[in-house]
Order: structure tokens, then sequence, then C-alpha cells
């Protein structure tokens, strides 16, 4: 399966969220949005991995996540990757709490432990909205983007950390929950 470790978020946010994605496809951009299913802080990605390799991720996740308290998180501002001159992911970013990049640290340190690579770029924690296919209407996209760049999307508290499955599909990729795991 190929999989990642996220933070699902709460349906308000995602509704939230779809309202945002609703407002920036009235530019008609060459443009692959998000849907609400795919609507989540990713951690780590995993890439491929077999059962039994998902059962030491779990177990691993458990010792990491378990000893952790909830604690919140906050969706806010817009931008796009690598820069907005010259966008290829549009994003809204998450306030980076000392918890969040806690956890985030911690998971990355315990799965080098497992044979997984650590994450190459610094932690820069943000939801994709879209991903750019091509250069249409891109610059009414941006300006529209631009509009809610210091806007505050909501907030919520992490309670669980969930591995995902991705599949790939034609229409775009499809998640399903493989397990979950509790903060304490």
């Amino acid at each position: 399966m190929r999989a990642f470790i996220a933070i699902d978020l709460d349906p308000a946010i995602k509704e939230a969220l779809q309202t945002l994605v609703g407002q920036l496809k009235t530019a008609r951009a060459d443009i692959r949005w998000a849907s609400a299913g795919g609507m989540h802080l990713t951690l780590k990605f995993l890439g491929a991995i077999d059962d039994g390799r998902a059962l030491r991720v779990k177990d691993a996740l458990a010792d990491i996540v378990r000893p952790h308290t909830p604690f919140a998180i906050r969706l806010e501002r817009t931008g796009a990757f690598p820069d907005e001159t010259r966008p290829r992911v549009l994003w809204v970013g998450f306030a980076a709490s000392p918890e969040l990049i806690a956890l985030h640290e911690e998971i990355d340190r315990a799965l080098e432990a497992e044979g997984f690579d650590r994450d190459e770029r610094a932690f820069s924690p943000h939801l994709t909205l879209g991903r750019v296919k091509g250069p249409d209407r891109l610059p009414q996209a941006m300006a529209a983007l631009a509009r809610h760049r210091e806007a505050s999307f909501g907030a919520m508290t992490v309670h669980k950390i969930t591995l995902f499955e991705s599949i790939l599909r034609p229409g775009g990729a499809e998640y399903r929950d493989v397990f979950e795991v509790q903060l304490s």
C-alpha cells in the first residue's frame, strides 16, 4: 500500500476549506483541486509499504503518540510552493505550534530507526488546496488566493494521528484510514 501519516481535519474546517476552493475555482485555472476527503495535514509520507511494515509503523506510532496530550492547531494564511511567482502547489498553512513541530520531529526520528528516510526539507505544516497543471488563467487564481493571504480558516484540537493509504485513481487519489493512534 502507498501510505502516509497525517492528522485528519474536523468536518467544519474541511467545509471552510471547500468554500475557499470553490471561490478559487471561479478563476477557471488549470489546477487540480483537493477534495474534502483529501484534506489532511501530512506528518510523514512513507511510500509503498506492506502489511508487516504497517504493523511496525503502528507500534512505533503508539510509542510516540500516546504520551502526547491533545493540542490545538490553527489554519491560517495562504501561499504557493515554490513561491507565488512560480506556483506548483497552492496551500493553506498551519500555525507552527511547538507541539506539532515536536510530534513531527519525534515521528521522523522514530521511523528512521524503522528504515524510513528522514525528511530532507524542513517541516512546513500546510494543506494542499490544489496542484497547478498548466498556465491557463493561473494569474487569476493567484490573485484570488492572494485575497486570502492573511485569512484564518479555523482551529481544532488534535486527538489522534492516522495512517492513511493513498489509492491512486484516474480522477485523483482516494484515501482510506488504515489505523488511528489516540493521544493520551
